[in-house]
């Protein structure tokens, strides 16, 4: 499933459309802060000059120039960030304003023996193309560690949840550093979902690349891909992106038509992305019980040994909500009640 020419060409006019803002945006706060702090022109503008300078004695023979620019110039930034953080910025306030700073938003980024390669970004714009995912960053925009509310939890709910939100923060913080896999599952409505999305909205921001599939539409797709005569050609992509991305996440396993071939075709997706040490989240309404009954021992200890398991329990938070708003209730704003699973 490669992009069309059209679709490539608009990804490269999004990077445009990006590196244009960004610098309107810099050339704001520079505006800003010349006004606010006219020291900071004054060190702004002496860089240019000492720049002319050195120049002029390396041409001269001055094997010192390089050196002696270099000094002066760490000198300017120091002083240049004293300015800013005194009068309440940050210290790189003035510094060039990236979206992704892995690419400095061109989309690619240098790789070995001088070659270029696309940026995890760009990847992640493929996917979200090639997989039709422009509703998951609505459901994120939702669904995120700044809207979790601990309000809908008591007792031993309240400590599986509180559990599981840390887990899941811890996640995300040694994603680069930590091989991990995380298995939520529970009772209906208790935020298995919701946790999920949270990890993936803190990751599509750190510029990982992640595919989020419900499983009845992802082995649909498959069974698709796999018998279809004018489909088989995506089986391979398809693949390849399951087993390649940073992070694959499958919402609520267990609602599709479970069959041999959906059983085989989950173990050899988690299978792979192990043996690779690519992050998997699964969310689920089984229990473990009906998990090693439902699928293989193979997919049962795949999952037992290599997930974090994470229990969730409670009263569906929806239809507490709905019960809510029925009885007359202000609306509740920023809480897990707005998630499913």
């Amino acid at each position: 499933m490669s992009l069309s020419n059209t679709q490539y060409e608009e990804i490269i006019r999004e990077y445009e459309r990006a590196r244009d803002d960004n610098r309107r945006l810099l050339e704001s706060r520079r505006e800003q802060i010349y006004r606010e702090l006219p020291g900071c022109r004054e060190l702004d503008e002496s860089v240019g000059r000492l720049s002319t300078a050195a120049a002029r004695l390396m041409l001269a023979g001055d094997d010192s120039a390089v050196t002696t620019l270099q000094a002066q110039l760490a000198d300017i930034s120091r002083r240049r960030a004293a300015l800013l953080t005194g009068a309440g910025y940050p210290a790189d306030y003035l510094n060039p304003v990236y979206t992704c700073a892995l690419c400095q938003d061109t989309g690619y980024v240098s790789v070995e023996n001088g070659l270029r390669e696309k940026c995890r970004c760009f990847r992640q714009r493929e996917l979200t193309i090639r997989y039709a995912q422009s509703n998951i960053q609505e459901m994120l925009s939702r669904e995120n560690f700044s809207t979790l509310s601990y309000e809908y939890y008591q007792g031993e709910d309240l400590k599986h949840f509180k559990a599981a939100v840390s887990l899941s923060r811890e996640f995300t913080k040694n994603f680069k550093q930590d091989y991990q896999n995380l298995f939520f599952y529970g009772t209906v409505g208790t935020g298995k979902s919701f946790l999920s999305g949270c990890v993936a909205e803190e990751l599509l921001r750190a510029g990982y690349s992640v595919i989020y599939f419900s499983a009845s539409v992802l082995f649909e797709r498959l069974a698709r891909y796999t018998f279809g005569e004018k489909e088989k050609n995506m089986l391979h992509d398809l693949c390849g992106d399951l087993y390649g991305c940073d992070l694959l996440i499958i919402d609520d396993l267990g609602t599709e038509i479970t069959n041999q071939f959906v059983v085989s075709q989950l173990f050899t997706c988690l299978n792979e992305r192990w043996m690779g040490r690519r992050a998997t989240i699964i969310s689920t309404n089984l229990s473990l019980e009906e998990l090693r009954d439902r699928y293989s021992d193979r997919v049962f200890s795949r999952i037992t040994s290599s997930f974090s398991l994470c229990k969730l329990t409670g009263p569906d938070i929806r239809i507490y909500k709905k019960r809510r708003a029925n009885a007359g209730a202000a609306p509740d704003t920023g809480s897990v009640s707005e998630v499913s699973g």
